[in-house]
């Protein structure tokens, strides 16, 4: 049985933590890797996972190990890695504990940017110097991603070969966070009329099978976001609209000061529209919440993954980066997903993405949206079909460690 040992630091609150959670999920489930996962931000991992408790130190959830990745935690490991030290296991987070760090890993992955304690990978390295330490990137759909994904990074301080591993869109690259049974799960739930109405009253939300339209709204700030939704509510159709606690539903109330995102969930009726201000739910739910909404509009990595899953029609807000870099990367991922539309199909999402990236005037396009939302409901699956083809990212992973592992390297 393999052991990894995955760090995370929780930098815009929810994405990094939530890849960081669903591939820890992943590799202990469907791989029976034992996984130790250190997350710096319990309060934002709590929102996604009711079971984490955000004053222990150490905790055992859905069989994985959770550290909270603090300074006392890193004060140790540096002095355990101190040449004058004898060696020994890895240090307990506090004394007071009874759970004991999992044994030293054959893998470490630092995700999304982050930095491994450079105690903690001499230790690593003192103890298991066959270990892998594997630098987890961000999602892209770049072409250059191929070219990069799995070459080695030789490192000085550390005497541990670094990798890089790519997510992305294509068979040249890792792949993407893809559980087993998660499409289908998707697809049983969409042919599930009752299964639909029993989540939706989970949700607290009794009429959502009254609506013509159910949208999930996840997004940073959009500066114009009163007048499509003004358009919404004077022309329809009856739409439900479902907006998770953030930036986003803190400008709907300003907005409409009648909304108050501070106590739960809120609910106000716009004519047509019906908004609903929610707090974040368990990620097993949000996966079924995207399956049973019509459209979901999505931000960051995590969420734009589980979109392609539901196979409903979805709009990507990618994360905005300064000098509007990351419009290429938009620009990218476009050309791959629309490379078998038709051009004018093609062009209608092209624009929809552009207007809500660059915040413009959504209303603008979405009569014609909706007017097209059969012939962009069958892009989608044949999209969808095209991923799942391909296998998944933790599969890949598996696979590159134990390639890795077997074949004799050199250190120097």
């Amino acid at each position: 049985m393999r052991t990894v040992a995955i760090f995370c630091s929780v930098v815009d609150n929810f994405g990094d933590i939530g890849i960081c959670w669903r591939l820890a999920r992943q590799l202990a489930h469907e791989h029976q890797w034992q996984v130790q996962l250190y997350v710096d931000d319990l309060v934002s991992f709590a929102k996604i996972c009711p079971q984490v408790k955000v004053d222990a130190p150490r905790q055992r959830i859905l069989d994985i190990q959770v550290s909270h990745w603090n300074a006392e935690l890193v004060a140790s490991w540096q002095a355990d890695s101190s040449p004058q030290q004898p060696q020994r296991d890895l240090p307990q987070q506090s004394q007071n504990t009874e759970l004991p760090e999992l044994a030293t890993p054959d893998l470490v992955i630092e995700a999304l940017a982050c930095t491994v304690p450079e105690g903690y990978l001499r230790q690593v390295a003192r103890q298991n110097p066959q270990a892998l330490w594997l630098n987890l990137e961000y999602l892209s759909a770049e072409d250059w991603v191929e070219g990069c994904h799995g070459l080695p990074s030789p490192q000085s301080v550390v005497p541990l070969t670094k990798y890089f591993f790519f997510p992305g869109f294509t068979s040249a690259t890792g792949g993407l966070l893809r559980e087993q049974s998660i499409v289908r799960q998707a697809q049983n739930l969409q042919q599930d009329s009752k299964g639909q109405r029993d989540f939706w009253q989970q949700l607290g939300i009794d009429d959502a099978h009254e609506y013509q339209l159910r949208i999930s709204l996840f997004a940073y700030g959009q500066a114009n976001i009163a007048s499509w939704l003004t358009n919404i509510a004077q022309q329809g159709p009856k739409t439900l609209m479902l907006v998770p606690s953030g930036v986003l539903a803190q400008q709907l109330c300003v907005i409409y000061p009648e909304l108050n995102s501070q106590t739960g969930q809120k609910r106000l009726e716009l004519g047509q529209l019906t908004l609903v201000l929610m707090p974040f739910i368990a990620q097993p739910d949000y996966d079924l919440l995207l399956a049973c909404c019509d459209i979901n509009f999505v931000r960051g990595e995590d969420s734009v993954i589980r979109a392609h899953w539901a196979g409903r029609p979805f709009i990507w807000q990618i994360y905005r980066q300064e000098q509007q870099a990351h419009r290429q990367k938009l620009n990218d991922f476009l050309a791959k997903q629309l490379a078998l539309a038709t051009p004018e199909l093609a062009a209608l999402m092209q624009k929809a993405h552009d207007l809500w990236d660059l915040e413009l005037d959504f209303s603008e396009i979405w009569p014609e949206y909706l007017k097209n939302i059969d012939k962009i409901q069958n892009h989608t699956i044949v999209w969808q079909q095209f991923l799942t083809q391909q296998q998944d990212l933790a599969s890949n992973l598996v696979r590159f460690v134990e390639k890795k592992l077997i074949m004799p390297r050199n250190f120097s």
